[in-house]
């Protein structure tokens, strides 16, 4: 019997990127400064090592955190060689493929998108017009500009440092079926500017106290290449994607599409496959409150709490593990809350690996992510990935 599990913390970046000051975000760590801010309650995810691969990443100790705690999992720090800071780049790679191309992205300046591109999507999808057009926190944009939308009908489009184009639009004045296609059209559209994501941002409420409800949908270009995920299902495995992870590697070789909103939720979804009958299982989970709800609001009191709440849980999901299963928790890229903006920042990413056949191992800082997918392809029984470079036997018994 041969499980794997990849539990993604959404934006819990470790600092450390060699190649940070490239992006602008020379000193951006995401831990730390949430580790600074008080101290954590996180005894689990200490002794699977979050904290030493933290240091290994920085070269410090994090602050206001018990030293000297045994350790019981393999942990360690892995660097992107991904172009970009991305969602998706990131899940592709640990998964086996870096994106080595860049990605299109949209200007700061102010209509921040072509207007071929919004002339062209008025027309398709008979519109009124659009409003934004620029860069902005999509919590702060519906703020401003849901009473325009809802009474011009015009759905409001805005971007960010990411290669993407998001669009927010009322559920119920202007419909949910139509934002979504209004999406399907834009992805359409984009394709030729080689953006990643197109997403669809609903929300409901009424003037001054508009909400985003659960039904977002990221609409993804497909990954370069074969995933993990590709070759596993391709090989007959069972693949499990909980959360986004479906839209993200834009639903090839994802297998069973399991819904969630919110890290409760996707930790009760999470537990239902770990604890179920199958025994040969790939399920890879994306918690997305700590980007979404946390990073880009620069809530760091709020992410400080979402992590003590997932340290809670990681010990029902352990009694769920089998011998033979592998778990390993990492993360896509940082999302410092302390760091000026609402972008993503650039960051190592930890690398905490465990299960009944894991012994403790220091596992350095890791030249890829797509050593994670070497990994599970290892354990998983498959051939070698083309990137990657496996640490399969540096935590087997």
């Amino acid at each position: 019997m041969s499980r794997a599990f990849v539990l993604v913390m959404d934006s819990l970046g470790i600092g450390g990127a060699k190649d940070a000051e490239k992006y602008g975000d020379n000193g951006a760590d995401t831990l730390r400064q949430i580790a600074a801010s008080r101290a954590l309650e996180i005894p689990n995810l200490l002794r699977l090592g979050l904290s030493a691969a933290a240091e290994a990443s920085s070269g410090a100790a994090l602050p206001n955190l018990p030293k000297g705690e045994p350790i019981s999992g393999a942990y360690g720090a892995a660097q992107e060689q991904s172009l970009g800071k991305d969602t998706p780049s990131g899940h592709w790679e640990m998964a086996g493929v870096p994106v080595m191309t860049e990605w299109g992205y949209f200007p700061r300046e102010v209509p921040c998108f072509p207007a071929a591109l919004t002339d062209a999507l008025n027309a398709r999808a008979n519109l009124p017009g659009v409003l934004g057009n620029r860069h902005a926190s999509g919590t702060e944009i519906i703020a401003e500009l849901g009473d325009a939308h809802m009474e011009s009908g015009k759905p409001i489009l805005y971007t960010s440092a990411d290669s993407v184009i998001q669009i927010a639009a009322h559920e119920q004045s202007f419909g949910l079926t139509r934002l979504l296609e209004l999406c399907e059209t834009a992805r359409e559209l984009v394709d030729g500017y080689n953006i990643g994501r197109v997403i669809a941002r609903p929300f409901e409420g009424v003037s001054g106290n508009y909400t985003r409800t659960g039904n977002r949908r990221d609409y993804s270009l497909p990954p370069p290449e074969s995933t993990l995920l590709d070759h596993y299902s391709g090989a007959g495995g069972k693949t499990v994607s909980i959360g986004k992870i479906g839209d993200i590697f834009a639903h090839h070789g994802t297998g069973e599409i399991v819904k969630a909103n919110g890290n409760a939720e996707l930790w009760q979804k999470t537990l239902a496959v770990a604890d179920g009958a199958e025994e040969y299982l790939l399920a890879l989970t994306n918690f997305v409150d700590f980007d979404t709800l946390y990073g880009h609001r620069r809530d760091i009191e709020g992410y400080a709490s979402a992590i003590e709440a997932f340290d809670k849980v990681l010990p029902k999901f352990e009694a769920c593990l089998r011998p033979g299963d592998l778990a390993i928790i990492t993360a896509d890229h940082g999302c410092d809350p302390t760091w000026p903006g609402s972008d993503h920042t650039r960051e190592n990413v930890p690398v905490l690996a465990f299960g009944p056949d894991v012994q403790p191992a220091a596992l350095g800082i890791r030249d890829s992510f797509a050593d994670i997918g070497q990994t599970l392809a290892g354990h998983l029984g498959l051939a070698a990935l083309p990137h990657g470079c496996s640490f399969l036997n540096e935590i087997l018994e």
